[in-house]
């Protein structure tokens, strides 16, 4: 494991330490807010633009695509940088090609202003993760990822209602104008809060070309990839579960809108006491330790609601969902912080890998609850039951280590 001996800086305390906690949450938060917010206006955009669905959902594929390659590029030049030059310039460009976004004139062209979107949120959100690993090692970045599940789950439950709200005042343009005001307040919130967690000593002195041999490194990292590709499984089963569960609960299961809203933040609410349950059981248990039982207890879930979607059991797929979700809120937090505590002294290029690695796996899960028809909750439910156990296994193989770990 790469370490480092060089000066650090110290973890803010007291209120800094709280808004700093807000800040960062907030920022892992763009993309949820970026895909959840316009969700509701999908039938309006291709409306008024003249556009078949298909059309408009390749906006929120470009989005995705665009995140990744933020965090993979954002990374390794904060390493150069420094933490807060690049996140300030990701915020202003967001907020500038959110008011683009508003007044495109075709699906087209916000497909491509939303790649350019996605890159610059992308560019926040590897920061957060980076300024992470600056500050903290081992269980104390596993309990910090923790406390960020709090302002990061509240996101998705949100940001679909902000988008309603919003669309009751105007059309789906405004939805991007009140993306652009989101990211304007972050970007103050930047310059005020956000300390530079990466002093000058730290950062590398090598040429741009040296990212491509960090890179081969990390890659070559049997168990840096094991977290991250088994952090990216999870997320795929989220991602799954995002995509599927408004039909499987609505049209499959005959809910109401206002039922489903309730479940999902309920599922929410799931995800995130469990986060925090994560935060007070590191203290007398590793972050593998919990990892490798979430991951265990998702497996399982995972099996037992494929059971329950062939047998067409609501009850069940209901209770089930909520508890897969549970372990994602101690999936994510430990899988990050294991991975990011490889590699310290490269922690905006480890951030950029781990990103990316987990956005793309993420994102690819999507389209994959929709091939096998719409007429029962087995698609999806199979797509999250293969994730779960799958991420499991890459965690006992690729990420299995031979001594004890001990953070």
């Amino acid at each position: 494991m790469s370490q480092t001996t060089v000066d650090t800086v110290a973890p803010p305390r007291g209120k800094a330490a709280v808004a700093l906690v807000a800040l960062l949450g907030t920022l892992t938060a763009i993309g949820p807010l970026s895909i959840d917010m316009y969700l509701p206006a999908f039938p309006q955009i291709a409306d008024d633009l003249g556009a078949a669905p298909s059309e408009v959902q390749l906006s929120l594929t470009t989005l995705l695509v665009g995140m990744a390659v933020g965090q993979l590029v954002t990374g390794p030049l904060s390493d150069r940088m420094g933490r807060r030059r690049p996140v300030i310039i990701g915020m202003v460009a967001y907020a500038l090609l959110s008011l683009l976004c508003a007044f495109a004139p075709s699906t087209g062209a916000l497909a491509a202003i939303r790649f350019a979107q996605g890159f610059a949120g992308g560019m926040g959100t590897v920061v957060a993760r980076a300024v992470v690993g600056d500050l903290f090692t081992g269980k104390a970045a596993a309990k910090y990822f923790s406390q960020l599940a709090l302002v990061f789950g509240v996101a998705p439950v949100l940001a679909p209602s902000l988008g309603s709200a919003v669309l009751t005042f105007t059309d789906w343009r405004g939805i991007f104008i009140a993306l652009a005001v989101v990211a304007a307040l972050i970007t103050i919130a930047v310059v005020r809060v956000l300390p530079e967690t990466l002093p000058v000593s730290r950062r590398s002195t090598r040429g741009l070309a040296d990212v491509a041999s960090t890179t081969r490194v990390l890659a070559a990292d049997r168990i840096f990839i094991g977290y991250a590709v088994s952090g990216g499984l999870a997320m795929a089963g989220l991602f799954a579960y995002l995509s599927g569960s408004s039909f499987v609960l609505q049209d499959v299961f005959g809910l109401s809108t206002a039922v489903y809203g309730v479940l999902f933040g309920v599922n929410a609410v799931g995800l995130v006491a469990a986060s925090q349950l994560n935060g007070r059981l590191l203290d007398r248990f590793t972050p593998r330790q919990l990892l490798v039982t979430s991951l265990a207890a998702g497996a399982v879930v995972g099996a037992a609601l494929l059971g329950a979607a062939a047998l067409s059991s609501m009850i069940g797929v209901i209770a089930l969902l909520f508890c897969y979700l549970a372990t994602i809120g101690m999936v994510n937090p430990n899988s990050a912080a294991l991975a990011l505590d490889r590699h310290r002294d490269r922690a905006g290029t480890s951030a950029a890998l781990l990103g990316t690695v987990q956005t793309l796996i993420g994102a690819a899960a999507a389209p994959l609850v929709g091939l096998t028809g719409d007429s029962s909750a087995v698609p999806m439910s199979l797509v999250i039951c293969i994730c779960a156990a799958l991420s499991l296994l890459t965690v006992l193989t690729l990420a299995r280590s031979r001594t004890p770990l001990s953070s």
